[in-house]
């Protein structure tokens, strides 16, 4: 299973649930109620370094990033991440196309019993035809001294553009640490013609501590994030371990979901026909040779976790209507690599996996990467973290790169860089080492991306500023959210 870091319980994962006294998160439990939260949840500015822009711009570290576009006006971009030393979620809005941010939280349940604790993870965001914006994350709640009381769903609706989140919905809440929801994902149905126009929908994993292994949950909600309904959407009698469920909708309101069965080894698929209700049988996008995370120099303290990111083909393109999916594997020298495949039947069928980098006569780890197809004119983009310009000759420094395809995903043009300075995350070069900052969450388990209008948004966790000091932030900026704008 994953290596799991003193902090990483602001990226659950399935061993987490099934051992109550894991310290991968008692050491934030302890930390939250010997020490309280640090940091004030204050609104923030953005700031600029170089091409890229800081959209946290915060004390402390935030990491595990995620980006999302409102069609309806696409200068408004919206963002999350994890805070790593606060409780709740933190979102971030534009309204310029990602030149300049500001920050705000999202709302948190109250704990649960006397002295409980509660916090969020897992930042997921999605728009819908009518410009509002819905925040998806989970809550773990925590007992006083007595472990995990259990998790829950979260979606918070914002229709300023992510400026404001005055409530949240919570829903699917598991008791007790023998289930543990983890990983959302969410998506709109945002297609003029579809059936189901503005449905929302958000797709997880339930892991579970018990023999017969957890599934993978996809609830819908037709009133705009009042409510949510639930239903399984993998095979009940497969091998039943799941991580990072990625739905995702067609050009005719067609729901497709994709995620990682570990068990299987395989980027597994299934498809619904009729808004989430019901599901069909569950299919294999392609077989993998990594089960379930793999150890990369760059990441000190955690492993690269794989799951599928995909999008579908809403252009008027050629390729309207396909499907593609990107994931991470074991390149032919046994270093991370990112590989796609494609399917023009709906999911029935897919294409043979295809490498979507630059093949370098070096040993280069690339993990965390995300996709979009681009709805305006059908190019996909594939984001990821890549470690080619490394300096320390041990692969820890890292950068974003962007691959680019304008023929469905069957090629790939020459990479291009999207960070103008490279983070190192082993290291965390600068006046704090990482022992005195916690960086236990290093990048997180996902990065995110969105391209429109023939403009990629890339998001991820950068370093570079670390050291930054002010008065009131005196241990240093820490990790940020960054992101920029390529053409």
């Amino acid at each position: 299973m994953r290596k799991l870091s003193l902090i990483v319980l602001m990226c659950a994962l399935p061993a987490l649930a099934r051992d109550p006294n894991n310290p991968t998160w008692w050491d934030k439990y302890q930390y939250l109620i010997k020490n309280g939260e640090s940091g004030t949840g204050a609104a923030t500015t953005s700031a600029t370094s170089g091409a890229n822009v800081d959209v946290s711009n915060e004390c402390f570290p935030q990491s595990e990033t995620y980006i999302t576009l409102n069609t309806a006006n696409a200068k408004n971009l919206a963002g999350g991440s994890n805070e790593i030393f606060r409780d709740p979620m933190r979102a971030y809005s534009s309204s310029d196309g990602g030149k300049t941010w500001t920050g705000t939280d999202i709302p948190l349940p109250a704990a649960i019993g006397t002295n409980g604790i509660r916090f969020g993870s897992d930042p997921t965001l999605a728009f819908d035809s009518q410009g509002n914006l819905f925040y998806g994350s989970i809550v773990v709640f925590f007992g006083s001294g007595n472990g995990i009381n259990g998790t829950e769903m979260s979606v918070a609706k914002s229709t300023d553009g992510g400026k404001t989140f005055p409530a949240s919905t919570f829903f699917d809440f598991s008791g007790g640490s023998d289930h543990f929801n983890d990983k959302p994902m969410i998506t709109a149905d945002a297609n003029p013609s579809s059936p189901f126009r503005d449905r929302v929908y958000i797709a997880w994993d339930a892991a579970s501590g018990g023999s017969a292994g957890g599934g993978v949950r996809v609830a819908r909600s037709s009133d705009h994030g009042a409510t949510f309904t639930s239903v399984r959407a993998d095979d009940p009698k497969g091998p039943g371990r799941a991580i990072g469920a990625c739905p995702f909708v067609g050009t005719n309101g067609e729901l497709y979901l994709a995620w990682n069965d570990y068990a299987a080894n395989t980027i597994a698929f299934n498809r619904s026909f009729d808004g989430g209700v019901t599901w069909d049988k569950q299919r294999i996008v392609a077989f993998k040779q990594i089960p379930f995370d793999i150890a990369v120099p760059a990441e000190f303290s955690r492993a690269a976790l794989v799951y599928p990111a995909c999008d579908a083909d809403r252009s008027k393109g050629a390729h309207r209507g396909r499907l593609v999916c990107s994931w991470m594997d074991l390149a032919g020298n046994g270093t991370s690599d990112i590989f796609t495949a494609y399917s023009d039947d709906k999911g029935a069928t897919w294409s043979l996996p295809n490498a979507v980098t630059d093949q370098l006569p070096f040993a280069v780890d690339r993990f965390n990467q995300w996709l979009s197809i681009d709805p305006t004119n059908g190019v996909v983009n594939v984001s990821y973290y890549d470690t080619r310009n490394d300096t320390t000759g041990a692969r820890y420094e890292t950068d974003i790169y962007l691959s680019r395809s304008s023929d469905g995903g069957a090629t790939y043009a020459a990479n291009v860089r999207a960070s103008d300075v490279s983070s190192n995350e082993h290291d965390c070069d600068g006046v704090f080492p990482c022992s005195q900052i916690n960086y236990g969450n290093q990048q997180g388990d996902y990065s995110g991306l969105v391209a429109y209008g023939g403009i990629a948004h890339p998001i991820w966790t950068d370093s570079r500023r670390n050291a930054v000091t002010t008065p009131s932030c005196s241990r240093g900026l820490m990790e940020e959210v960054f992101t920029t704008s390529v053409k």
